[in-house]
């Protein structure tokens, strides 16, 4: 069921031309174990200006929008929550702005399923997005990916973190330090 609807959405961001990558749960079947997970997380490459244009893409693949007033709950949220009736499967599309979200759009790794390719975040990227989610479920997933996984740039990993951790006033890099001694 999952793996139709992301090929349906990443061949339509394709003839849209919208960089995207699939980051949450979905991004954590592909570097850890096994789990459930109800819905599907995308960081779409563009800004709240490009609602209209992913309306358009919403409206195309039948998904319905979850909220009265897009726009509005979009400019607070940065998020528009989606339904595929047909699969009960939510999607949640979150707009970008930042240096890191362009960033990591960019080092997005394709996956393909069948004929179709479809773009996850990188390895790293989801251990970042993670962490600073910080969710016990999110750092469970942190510590199954890293021991699922041995060769992933630390580097990056603590560049980032370490950026968040000055601009959100945080310890995020405190908490990688205690899930790379877990692992070790």
């Amino acid at each position: 069921m999952f793996q139709g609807l992301l090929t349906r959405i990443a061949n339509e961001f394709k003839r849209q031309r919208i960089p995207y990558m699939v980051i949450g749960g979905q991004a954590v079947l592909l570097y850890g174990e096994p789990r459930l997970t109800k819905d599907i997380d995308i960081t779409l490459g563009m800004g709240t200006e490009g609602l209209k244009k992913l309306r358009g893409v919403t409206r195309k693949l039948g998904l319905r929008t979850l909220v009265d007033n897009p726009a509005e709950f979009v400019s607070k949220t940065m998020v528009l929550p989606v339904m595929y009736d047909k699969t009960g499967i939510r999607v949640n599309f979150i707009f970008s702005f930042s240096l890191y979200e362009k960033q990591a759009i960019e080092r997005a790794v394709d996956v393909t399923f069948g004929r179709s390719v479809v773009k996850f975040a990188a390895l790293e990227d989801v251990v970042i997005h993670k962490i600073i989610a910080g969710r016990a479920r999110d750092l469970e997933d942190v510590k199954c990916i890293l021991l699922k996984n041995r060769r992933y740039d630390k580097g990056y990993i603590r560049k980032w973190l370490g950026e968040f951790d000055e601009s959100l006033k945080e310890d995020f890099s405190r908490t990688f330090r205690k899930i790379l001694r877990q692992t070790q």
